[in-house]
């Protein structure tokens, strides 16, 4: 027995779709352009607690700036 009888169809695109359009799309067109412009950090809970939004944390950071270059 083959394992795709009886299966539903797999196909999840809808039928309105026109496949002539869909076609000559570019992998990774924008990837460059995203990841100059993306800086994303990680913050573990207890530090995401203490600074909430990226305003939060763009002000520690400045302010932490300003006191190693007055050092």
């Amino acid at each position: 027995m083959n394992k795709n009888e009886g299966a539903p169809n797999d196909d999840d695109l809808r039928g309105e779709y026109v496949l002539s359009e869909l076609e000559g799309g570019v992998r990774g067109k924008y990837f460059e352009r995203f990841c100059a412009g993306t800086n994303l950090a990680l913050l573990l809970p207890e530090v995401r607690a203490a600074f909430p939004t990226d305003d939060a944390v763009n002000q520690a950071l400045r302010s932490l700036m300003q006191q190693q270059s007055t050092s």
